[in-house]
């Protein structure tokens, strides 16, 4: 406890200033446990600083875990979740023997935003695995923004991978076609109002995003849920589904776009937090007050809902935020920005530019009519708030240089210790579409040792291949394990159904099987093999590129049969392209077995 005697601000300031230089200090040792005790600091000669001090004992462990490593409960599942995973490769791939533990590979699917065309393809691509009886080889999904509407719906089921997705395919239809007016109705209206006050008691901040939360569950859902993140962890009790992640980003409200700083924020039913600072809470304690590590003040777990809302929180932009989405959805006007070709060719490298170079949309010095421009470009007007978990934590300035860390390029600003997060108050938590459409980070990180990923990409025409190719540079120059993005001019004009990418001489690097939404040969064909009748060809058309196409990201409900092509186009590009699929198995389990020879080749070290 501190309690400063009615002295100023500049008078605290002064206070450390002073004893940083030398002056007279306190030393904490000398003061007794558990009692309160005054001590009077000279500040000047007739000023002083009058303090009533209380020592406690703080050496129990933090509520906030610290390290790079898996949490337990993670490490368990994977051990549950191997043993399904190989008992199903061996029925997929018709292997004469049982897999071994070390020959089991990681595959996980990842799935990109796009609002309800996303949430309605990823139902497809799912049932396509299940049909194929791949799903049980599946370790982890990730999704992001429009994805997780579809994972929080399906891990409402404890066992929903073991059962036919035709049912939940059904109710999610039944949804997604409905009109959506209700939702603004002047009783649904009341009822959010009663929900963000109820909120508000538990002691939740409550912000324009809560309210977005609880519109996205009433237009998706028969009845609002009462569902919680941590609620999902009996899905995943004994391995009997993939472990599910939700990706956002953490993000400056002020100053700053999302693609100068950003930081990806990952969501298990076990843990929310930073893998680039290696620091992780419960999930069941995000939204909770906690300070230099330590759980302060205990609130209420937020429903499922709430953090839909987050994941897909498309309102917390600025307008530099808008200008770099127009640049992403027309290449073309990237020409405007002559500082483009420059910033390309610069070495990304944290550790040997460590602040050397700071990419920052601002005027400098930022004073004046530069300042309030600035504000006006990067003010995000109505941002999502969330308790800052790492508030207070003692960051080394060098904590990039740990082995385990990885940087994407636009993170170089953080490297100033003053701009470290655990200073902030708040989290700024925004949809990971700002940045990069993907929620492949949480799969990158070398604890979880993936092999496979299948990358569902539900981007459309103009931005098909753009979350690839930028995973693919950030990750080439971080030194991230991924293979080369090369397509061609052919690829992007006409494009296949599935791309694979992979470095056959290195194993570290994940085989990505990548699914872009195009409709190719689904035009011609219903299934694989089986061409349409003339009466059928219809169904195979599917409309990507006009401005009123029925899957604009601005469309919320979809008419039955638009909806049933896309899950059907989605469906048959998986089926379609199983092979690819299959050798992609046998080739993760063929290194996974030449790793593990090589090493136990490999001499041992002799001191």
């Amino acid at each position: 406890m501190l309690k400063v005697n009615k002295k100023s601000n500049s008078l605290g300031k002064k206070l450390f200033k002073d004893t940083a230089a030398g002056c007279p200090g306190v030393l904490l040792k000398s003061l007794p446990e558990g009692k309160e005790t005054k001590v009077v600091m000279p500040l000047t000669k007739n000023e002083h600083l009058k303090l009533q001090l209380k020592v406690n004992n703080c050496l129990g462990a933090l509520n906030v875990r610290l390290g790079c490593d898996l949490c337990e409960a993670e490490r368990d599942f994977l051990q549950k979740r191997k043993n399904v995973v190989a008992a199903a490769l061996k029925k997929v791939l018709r292997l004469d023997h049982d897999l071994q533990g070390h020959e089991v590979p990681v595959v996980a699917v990842m799935a990109t935003g796009g609002g309800v065309r996303a949430m309605s393809a990823f139902y497809g691509h799912l049932f396509a695995l299940q049909k194929l009886n791949l799903l049980d080889c599946v370790t982890y999904i990730t999704g992001a923004s429009g994805s997780t509407w579809t994972m929080s719906n399906l891990y409402e089921d404890a066992n929903w991978s073991q059962k036919n997705l035709v049912g939940l395919i059904h109710k999610a239809r039944k949804c997604i076609t409905r009109s959506k007016s209700s939702a603004f109705s002047m009783a649904s209206l009341k009822h959010y109002d009663m929900k963000l006050q109820q909120r508000v008691q538990e002691g939740h901040s409550v912000s324009f995003t809560d309210l977005w939360s609880l519109i996205i569950d009433r237009m998706f859902h028969d009845e609002l849920s009462d569902s919680k993140l941590s609620n999902q962890q009996q899905a995943v009790s004994v391995g009997q589904n993939p472990l599910p992640i939700y990706v956002a980003l953490n993000v400056k409200e002020n100053f700053q776009s999302s693609s100068e700083f950003q930081e990806w924020c990952e969501f298990s039913p076990y843990e929310v937090g930073f893998p680039k600072y290696g620091g992780f809470i419960p999930s069941e304690d995000f939204g909770s007050e906690f300070f230099m590590g330590r759980l302060m003040k205990k609130i209420p777990e937020s429903k499922l809902c709430f953090l839909e809302g987050v994941w897909s929180n498309i309102f917390s932009l600025n307008l530099v935020d808008v200008w770099n989405a127009a640049q992403s959805s027309f290449p073309h006007w990237q020409l405007l920005n002559p500082e483009k070709e420059k910033d390309d060719n610069l070495d990304n490298n944290p550790c040997e530019n460590q602040l050397s170079v700071h990419k920052i949309t601002c005027f400098s010095p930022p004073s004046g009519f530069s300042n309030i421009l600035n504000r006006v470009l990067t003010h995000r007007p109505i941002e999502e708030s969330t308790p800052n978990f790492l508030r207070g934590l003692q960051l080394h300035k060098d904590y990039y240089k740990h082995e385990a860390f990885s940087a994407w390029p636009e993170t170089k600003l953080d490297q100033c210790p003053n701009h470290l997060t655990p200073v902030e108050k708040e989290l700024c938590l925004v949809d990971a579409g700002y940045f990069i459409n993907t929620s492949s980070p949480p799969l990158l990180r070398k604890e979880r040792n993936v092999d496979i990923i299948l990358s569902f990409d539900y981007n459309l025409v103009e931005t098909r291949f753009h979350s690839i190719e930028k995973t693919g540079r950030c990750c080439m120059e971080k030194r991230i394990p991924f293979p080369q993005i090369v397509l061609s001019e052919e690829d992007k004009k006409n494009p296949k159904e599935c791309y694979v990418f992979m470095d056959k001489e290195n194993p570290e690097v994940p085989i990505v099987l990548h699914f872009p939404l195009v409709d190719n040969s689904f035009r011609e064909y219903k299934r694989s093999g089986i061409k349409r009748s003339p009466a059928e060809m219809e169904k195979g058309e599917m409309d990507f590129t006009n401005l009123k196409s029925p899957y604009r990201m601005t469309n919320l409900t979809y008419t039955e049969e638009d909806f049933d092509k896309l899950l059907n186009l989605c469906d048959y590009n998986v089926q379609n392209n199983s092979e690819l699929v299959l050798q992609a198995l046998r080739t993760a389990i063929e290194r996974r077995k030449r790793c593990r020879k090589e090493n136990q080749l490999r001499p041992t070290s002799s001191y």
